[in-house]
């Protein structure tokens, strides 16, 4: 869930409703079917932990390809390396060198069913490598599989008073399928969510002149992940153990499809809560004769939530048909944010016939 791509994390990981571009595959693989160039190729890099440590990164490579004027195929790659870690029983010990990481490759096809509307299926494929090996514990990777299900709605461009404007929205349902398993269990329920969410968002572009273009976002996400419960107490105010156990095995045993509807209507304090478990984000992007790009946005999370809030910034620079974009994150929340003080970088190249403008 971590924003590979600079755009969008300079418009504070908004993606859902914006123009088409070659990391729709992450946020709405549906705008491909609105692309205006023939294929797209594209590379980031996120530092993370900087402030802490220089070895820990994600990494992601994307391709689409129109098909056709209304169809569109692609495919990613992300890489999350968590650099080398020591491991020790006692200071003395020769350290154990482990390089843990994680992966995800997906393809999507996306289609235009009117010429506003399009939706896009994805699979994914992920694999997780982060159990540490040992003379009693094996050391293979966990793997599951995922889908996401995604519509974009593009209008036409029209004509107001002062400007011309597009009006863009969409919707992508992630990440859906088996939890992933870390110690080879028969039960397909035991193990770990997967992180499926549910993004809606949409958004204006004010077109001034053929050089000055203005848009605003406004994105909304929702885990579809049930919440851990607690146990009830006792009159005395204790849990007994026992129910606790009880409790938290009844929660490790949810199947990942009762999960989503359970994550709808099972937070502790009832529906104030379940607001506070959805996530907002406000994003804008100048463009000067789609040669320059500035960005800014803001994301909220409830501080009984994760409490990640923070503003963005970024910039774009297009040359023919490549792009670099960069963008920079200041956290305003107490918690720090592991991508606090981080440059990210992107690089895009779009080649192939044109298939007009967005």
């Amino acid at each position: 869930m971590v924003a590979a791509d600079a755009r969008s994390a300079g418009m504070a990981d908004i993606g859902i409703a914006t123009s088409s571009d070659v990391f729709s595959q992450q946020w709405n693989p549906a705008k491909f079917a609105f692309a205006t160039a023939e294929q797209g190729f594209s590379i980031s890099y996120t530092p993370y932990l900087t402030d802490l440590v220089n070895d820990i990164s994600l990494g992601q490579v994307s391709y689409f390809n129109k098909i056709n004027d209304r169809s569109a195929w692609a495919t990613s790659l992300r890489f999350f390396g968590l650099g080398n870690i020591e491991l020790r029983n006692d200071p003395y010990e020769q350290a154990n060198v482990v390089s843990p990481n994680e992966l995800a490759l997906d393809g999507s096809y996306s289609l235009q069913i009117s010429k506003t509307f399009s939706m896009a299926v994805a699979g994914r494929y992920i694999r997780s490598n982060l159990k540490f090996p040992t003379q009693n514990i094996d050391a293979s990777s966990a793997s599951s599989f995922a889908v996401d299900v995604a519509g974009f709605y593009q209008s036409e461009e029209k004509v107001y008073t002062h400007f011309n404007g597009i009006w863009r929205a969409g919707f992508n349902i992630q990440n859906l399928g088996p939890k992933i398993n870390y110690d080879n269990a028969d039960d397909t329920n035991t193990g770990y969510f997967l992180p499926a969410n549910l993004k809606i968002g949409t958004g204006f572009e004010f077109i001034f002149d053929e050089d000055n273009k203005f848009t605003a976002n406004v994105e909304l996400n929702k885990l579809l992940v049930p919440s851990p419960q607690d146990a009830d107490l006792n009159r005395d105010g204790t849990i007994s153990t026992l129910e606790n156990e009880q409790t938290k095995n009844n929660y490790i045993k949810t199947g990942w499809v009762s999960g989503i509807f359970k994550s709808f209507g099972d937070a502790p304090n009832g529906f104030s809560e379940e607001l506070k478990e959805v996530t907002y984000a406000i994003g804008t992007e100048y463009a000067f004769k789609d040669a320059f790009m500035v960005r800014a946005g803001y994301f909220h999370e409830s501080p009984d939530k994760g409490a990640r809030n923070y503003f963005s910034m970024g910039a774009g620079f297009k040359y023919t048909s490549t792009k670099i974009d960069v963008s920079y994150l200041f956290s305003t929340s107490k918690i720090k944010n592991p991508l606090e003080n981080t440059l990210r970088f992107s690089l895009t190249f779009n080649f192939g016939d044109n298939y007009g403008l967005n």
